[in-house]
């Protein structure tokens, strides 16, 4: 691992503590595979240190590298992958370094802010044969899953537009992200879910993106420190049609707001509408003393949950759990599913899941770094730029009201058929 904040205490942690308790993981194609945690970077390893006191069996007795080279000393140790789960403007730097010491990589969402370094990762996987995907744990979300599956069957027919909005409480901006975030903007940290979401579920080719936000809260009203965001992505489809998606996202919600997380999405078809909630679709729960504050009201069970199984033990499982464990099937399947004869073949069939390959990435990103140079330009006081994709001047071309000139923020095509 590197890094070891919340993401790690919610998912990977559980993972690992799995996998050492049932003996690995198992499946006809390469047996049963140890999964073990050997190793943790981070800048103190004050986190890794308490960890490691309470891990239970042989995960007491990983390696934890701390200081501005941790990454470096950990990618000198005999490790197969290497997890990323840094602050999202420090996952290029670990992730090439891991791709070029000849691992395998899994890094959390967004994988890279730019283009250019999704190219560079790509390339580098590419060279040292080795996978490098990204965990996006929202499309194993049932309900999106669900929608998926209509989509593909042809039941529901042709997105219109749609709306989705993701809400945190001000603990996160304000305690557990409080030393990274600032200069950063909660649209990048999570509608990027959503970003991958449509791009994954409709197809389409993402035309333009505009942005803008609200300041003040979490820092100055002129700073670059951004409270919410209200991202729009014009997407065209095979028929010539567009759709408008419209993605809200906040951390500045308050803290006793029921939902710990306030998710929703509504996209409308030729023939329907899809509409979920994560607070609709759940429970409430009500505790004296403990709710909303140690406990929030509402709760996302299938996301990741602690359980007293039927069966007399304990478990703690979800898909933001489920995703980690599907690449690490996948890995395995690469290394020990056949004669190392067919370690390319297999290698292929893996890079071509669109759903966490880096090579498939690339509307996402190219997303994510127009509305981090949109919104750079509102910060130095321009704002209502507009991004194209694929314009006549380069891949990603920034448009600024008032200006004839075009700024080119990435010179390569973003789709290769255009």
């Amino acid at each position: 691992m590197i890094g070891i904040g919340m993401i790690f205490d919610e998912t990977y942690r559980p993972f690992f503590e799995q996998a050492q308790a049932e003996g690995g993981i198992y499946d006809p194609r390469f047996g049963l595979c140890a999964v073990e945690l050997t190793g943790v970077a981070s800048r103190t390893g004050t986190r890794a240190e308490a960890y490691r006191k309470a891990a239970p069996g042989k995960l007491a007795q990983l390696s934890s590298f701390s200081g501005a080279d941790s990454a470096a000393q950990l990618l000198k140790t005999d490790v197969d992958f290497v997890c990323v789960a840094t602050p999202d403007n420090r996952h290029f730097e670990a992730a090439s370094a891991v791709l070029k010491a000849g691992k395998h990589l899994l890094i959390e969402k967004p994988s890279v802010l730019s283009l250019a370094e999704l190219d560079e990762l790509q390339r580098l996987a590419v060279e040292h044969k080795v996978l490098a995907k990204v965990v996006y744990h929202k499309l194993l979300d049932p309900d999106h899953k669900k929608l998926r599956t209509l989509v593909v069957d042809g039941e529901l027919k042709h997105v219109n537009n749609g709306y989705c909005t993701l809400l945190e409480p001000k603990s996160i901006s304000g305690g557990q992200f409080a030393e990274w975030i600032v200069g950063r903007n909660p649209g990048t940290y999570v509608a990027v879910h959503y970003i991958k979401l449509i791009d994954f579920t409709f197809g389409g080719r993402l035309k333009s993106v505009q942005c803008t936000g609200q300041r003040g809260l979490v820092g100055p009203a002129d700073g670059p420190t951004w409270d919410s965001t209200q991202l729009r992505m014009i997407y065209e489809y095979a028929d010539g049609r567009e759709a408008a998606f419209d993605i809200h996202t906040s951390w500045v919600t308050p803290d006793n707001f029921p939902g710990y997380v306030e998710q929703e999405v509504q996209f409308r078809f030729d023939n329907g509408v899809w509409n979920a909630h994560s607070r609709k679709r759940g429970v409430e729960c009500t505790i004296e003393g403990s709710t909303p504050f140690k406990r929030k009201t509402t709760m996302n069970n299938h996301y990741n949950g602690t359980f007293a199984e039927p069966w007399g033990v304990r478990s703690q499982r979800g898909y933001g759990i489920e995703v980690i464990e599907r690449f690490a099937r996948e890995l395995a399947y690469v290394e020990h599913g056949g004669p190392a004869t067919q370690r390319s073949e297999r290698l292929d069939q893996m890079r071509n899941f669109a759903y966490n390959d880096v090579s498939a990435d690339r509307q996402t990103v190219a997303a994510v770094q127009a509305m981090e140079a949109i919104l750079e330009r509102h910060v130095k006081g321009q704002p209502n730029c507009v991004v194209e994709i694929d314009h006549e001047a380069g891949g990603l071309v920034l448009l600024a009201p008032g200006s004839s000139k075009p700024e080119v923020l990435y010179s390569g095509r973003v789709n290769a058929a255009r």
